[in-house]
């Protein structure tokens, strides 16, 4: 069963004349997930551990942006439209339903959209901040953001989502066909093999034609590539000046397994047969 929360009615409440209340926020999560604060605040340390990402600097404008952004209402209009029959679509294109909770809320700039388990449930969390930051509140953008995370439950629950090797190379590989699933998935629903939420500017055409360059580079990358180093996954990332290209490149490598073998029979390949099919894909495609 789907479950549908909105969160983001409560926001007002989370500002103080001073700007965003750190105290008050903590309240508000707890409220809305009891007991889970620390999956927020551990990512954000993470990150601040790292070095390169500041609180102040990094984080609290983007939070600031929220009480007066015009784009929040629309936001919260369309989460109720695209979450209206949500599992009657998903049904109708996979033959499979989702048991997951959606949620809209003002979090710590972790991410526009993220799978996790909450309370012993997968849940997809959507948060406002990052999808106004990235001015994703468009109905559109909405759909795709949400349908792309759906992709991850779907893998989750039919199939295997988290896999770790000790290799990191292979990590990053899996974090590309996972990807490369979500990205599956949220085209099937949109009914494009062509769609991608993040072509903004040119962003698609530049990817086409640049694919292949893409991919030997982010090949050339792997053995070296770290969470902080990589330039391929995250809005925050560059891979000469285009952000998200990994999304365009996961996508592209599932496309390529999906030519000889149904789609939902990857959803539980373990990591090294997808190793050896990424190798397969690179061979393919080598300039």
């Amino acid at each position: 069963m789907m479950r549908i929360l909105d969160a983001s009615q409560q926001i007002p409440a989370l500002f103080s004349t001073a700007g965003f209340a750190y105290d008050k926020w903590e309240v508000y999560i707890h409220s809305v997930f009891p007991g889970c604060t620390h999956i927020f605040t551990d990512e954000v340390k993470q990150y601040l551990e790292s070095g390169q990402y500041t609180f102040e600097k990094d984080f609290l404008p983007i939070l600031n942006a929220v009480p007066q952004n015009p784009g929040l209402p629309i936001l919260q209009a369309n989460f109720a439209a695209v979450t209206e029959d949500l599992d009657q679509r998903v049904s109708a294109c996979f033959g499979r339903t989702l048991d997951v909770d959606i949620v809209l809320y003002l979090g710590l700039c972790c991410a526009a959209g993220w799978v996790t388990r909450v309370n012993g449930r997968d849940a997809i969390l959507l948060g406002v901040e990052k999808i106004l930051e990235l001015g994703w509140q468009g109905l559109d953008d909405m759909y795709g953001l949400l349908y792309h995370e759906l992709g991850h439950v779907y893998q989750a629950q039919y199939g295997v989502l988290e896999r770790e090797s000790a290799d990191s190379a292979k990590n990053f590989v899996w974090q590309l066909f996972t990807e490369g699933i979500a990205m599956y998935f949220e085209q099937t629903l949109v009914g494009d093999a062509a769609y991608y939420h993040q072509d903004k500017d040119g962003w698609l055409p530049w990817c086409d034609e640049h694919f292949r360059q893409l991919l030997a580079d982010f090949n050339q990358d792997l053995p070296s590539m770290t969470q902080f180093t990589q330039r391929y996954f995250g809005d925050w990332c560059s891979y000469h000046g285009r952000g998200d290209t990994g999304y365009y490149l996961g996508a592209r490598f599932v496309r390529y397994l999906t030519e000889t073998r149904p789609f939902d029979s990857l959803l539980d390949l373990e990591i090294q047969p997808v190793f050896e099919l990424y190798k397969e894909f690179v061979r393919r495609y080598s300039l």
